[in-house]
């Protein structure tokens, strides 16, 4: 039976995870052990911020509409009780785009919502 050398795939693993902490801060780009454990956290860190991201996300969508409305008078939570009585079902991406981007178009919004 011949032999088989693990060199190669040792040697490309460790490259492999060493490109992977390209572009981190001194030891941990150049140093395997460290470069590992790095590695490792930068991808819970990323799973973890996936998920906050679109949390963060809808709490500026929030404070961006409630800013829009009581310019015009009305509070946020007021707002989304009228919508959801009147079943309009925009979410609050869509209108806080429409706040920030077209605010003429957003104040008939409410006028009309009102």
């Amino acid at each position: 039976m011949t032999r088989i050398k693990r060199g190669m795939s040792s040697s490309k693993r460790r490259k492999n995870l060493l490109e992977d902490a390209r572009g981190f801060k001194w030891r941990r780009s150049t140093n395997y052990r460290a470069a590992k454990e790095a590695v490792i956290k930068a991808g819970s860190y990323a799973f973890r911020d996936r998920r906050a991201k679109k949390r963060v996300m809808r709490k500026l969508w929030i404070t961006r509409l409630n800013i829009a409305l009581r310019e015009l008078g009305l509070k946020y939570s007021q707002f989304i009780k009228i919508m959801a009585d009147k079943h309009i079902e925009l979410d609050r991406k869509v209108l806080s785009q429409m706040a920030v981007t077209e605010p003429k178009v957003f104040a008939k919004l409410i006028e009309s919502v009102k």
